[in-house]
């Protein structure tokens, strides 16, 4: 039976971007509101925080150790992790300032995507149709993919990435796009899992290595595992706490489900109601094996 506990209780306001590193055997993920790149190690217990006087949305490791490339509130950018070293690398929607980005992750190429979000009212209230979808190439060129976006979030591959998955959260479903790999190009998108708003608003995402999809259910306290084919939902791990944003698998055997959460915005009665919100979880005993998501600028 699947386990759910914590890993580090409240240790941030908007979690977010969970991405495990094989190499150090750590866990890096963001917290938004607080600018903040954590890292924690499970075998030493060491948790460790940078942060860089800009919001962070997500973040990934490079081929160079010690180097992550984040996306901060309208840039892509390293930080070499020693010294707090920020170098810039590109800038997105100059002429949309209020827009910021938000999810992001690598293909097997090395190739970073990553969308933005329009003005927030509310965690889910937005200015609709101001986001996209974009790719930062190895040569520091972005391309934008997709546009009209309301709150671009997460995204994954199938194994022999000819898929690519993607979520905008306010339509309330996972679509699935065509990809090439060679070029990085995105073609026929269409639906492959609807979401109902019972379910809460989909987030970030992952895949196991069945091809199954674990999403994070924003507002629904829960990542429910879902098959892209079918659309079918599959299983539920729940969390006390209503705002789950994303989720990874790591450690050693990849077969820890990490989720990350968020208080922000919960009011003092949803606060005092669930004072694990803004907490890093872990999920053990999944049935499934797992595998990594792609990890390298």
């Amino acid at each position: 039976m699947t386990s759910v506990s914590v890993v580090l209780e409240r240790c941030g306001i908007l979690l977010e971007g969970p991405h495990w590193d094989d190499d150090s055997q750590c866990l890096y993920f963001i917290d938004y509101i607080n600018g903040a790149v954590h890292r924690w190690n499970p075998e030493t217990q060491n948790h460790e925080t940078r942060t860089i006087g800009d919001r962070v949305s997500s973040v990934v490791t490079t081929r160079t150790p010690g180097v992550l490339c984040i996306t901060t509130k309208h840039r892509f950018v390293f930080l070499d992790w020693e010294s707090g070293l920020v170098t810039h690398i590109a800038e997105i929607d100059q002429d949309r300032p209020e827009n910021h980005l938000n999810d992001g992750k690598c293909d097997s190429m090395g190739r970073f995507w990553a969308g933005t979000v329009g003005p927030l009212e509310t965690p889910t209230k937005v200015k609709p149709k101001q986001g996209s979808l974009f790719r930062l190439d190895g040569d520091g060129s972005v391309t934008k993919h997709v546009d009209g976006v309301d709150i671009s979030n997460g995204m994954c591959w199938s194994h022999d990435y000819r898929t690519m998955y993607y979520i905008d959260s306010l339509s309330g479903r996972v679509d699935a796009f065509d990809y090439c790999l060679e070029t990085g190009g995105l073609s026929n998108r269409r639906p492959a899992v609807e979401i109902p708003n019972q379910e809460g608003f989909p987030d970030g995402m992952t895949m196991d290595t069945e091809g199954m999809l674990w999403v994070a259910c924003f507002d629904g306290s829960k990542v429910n595992r879902y098959n892209p084919q079918t659309g079918e939902k599959l299983q539920t791990v729940r969390f006390p706490c209503s705002y789950v944003t994303s989720c990874c698998f790591g450690g050693k055997n990849l077969d820890t489900l990490y989720v990350t959460t968020s208080n922000d915005g919960l009011g003092d009665q949803k606060l005092r109601e669930e004072p694990l919100a803004g907490s890093l979880f872990k999920a053990l005993h999944i049935r499934y094996n797992v595998c990594r998501d792609s990890t390298e600028v």
